[in-house]
């Protein structure tokens, strides 16, 4: 037995419940480890990365952008999913560009999170951009509109800490970035 067996589930069978655009969503039915049976249904998600794009005066690129499953606005850092086989990093740059306009010549991988792990399966690779440059007009995929705003690093803290800020994937890689890298 492994260190860890006693927790393990293992998948016995799996049914797609919806295949979309975006969402793939499953039901697997699993051997729990004292040989039981139980259901699991959740989102498969291809993975994505989300990038604090800081200047060298501290402050920070963000953007603006309305989420329609709560119907209002949030503050986001510039993030994305990966691409089939597209490396992280690759998606982190390629997203700054498309959303931002603008390009970095310093990366930094800070860390991963796992959104929601009770109901998908999706992990965020998180980076520090600095080094940037303004390259172009952002080039927004059909159907994305999105603002972009500029704050003091600080003033994004204290956004996030009044809960103007509340994207979780952006609390986190702001307070990573105050906490082991960055200003």
């Amino acid at each position: 037995m492994t260190q860890d067996e006693h927790l393990t589930e293992q998948t016995t069978h799996r049914e797609e419940l919806l295949k979309g655009n975006f969402l793939h969503v499953v039901r697997d039915t699993v051997r729990l480890p004292d040989g039981g049976s139980a259901t699991r249904e959740y989102v498969l998600h291809p993975g994505a990365v989300a990038v604090v794009p800081l200047f060298d005066d501290r402050s920070v690129l963000l953007e603006r952008q309305f989420r329609y499953p709560h119907r209002r606005e949030f503050i986001e850092v510039p993030a994305g999913k990966l691409e089939p086989n597209e490396p992280h990093l690759d998606t982190a740059k390629r997203e700054l560009l498309e959303e931002t306009g603008y390009t970095a010549t310093e990366w930094t991988r800070l860390g991963v999170i796992h959104t929601s792990i009770a109901y998908t399966n999706e992990a965020i690779e998180l980076f520090l951009a600095r080094k940037l440059k303004k390259e172009r007009a952002a080039q927004l995929d059909a159907g994305e509109f999105v603002e972009t705003l500029i704050v003091a690093f600080d003033e994004a803290i204290a956004m996030v800490r009044d809960g103007r800020i509340t994207d979780s994937k952006t609390v986190a890689a702001l307070l990573w970035v105050r906490t082991w890298g960055g200003p």
